[in-house]
């Protein structure tokens, strides 16, 4: 239930941003708003990929 959110405000913000490089009535705006979603899946898993390491780094530096 909860990846169905995810998934779907991932989908909106994947939309407006296709939106403002493309018409909506473009052939090809269901593909590149895949592709954008896409990008900002990567992008995600790469934040949580890499947030723990940055966040027991700076930890271990302030003792």
């Amino acid at each position: 239930m909860m990846l169905n959110w995810i998934v779907r405000i991932i989908m909106i913000v994947a939309g407006v941003v296709t939106g403002l490089f493309l018409a909506k009535d473009a052939p090809l705006f269901g593909t590149v708003r895949t592709m954008v979603m896409l990008l900002l899946i990567a992008l995600f898993v790469a934040a949580l990929a890499f947030w723990p390491e940055r966040w027991t780094f700076r930890r271990r530096r302030e003792r």
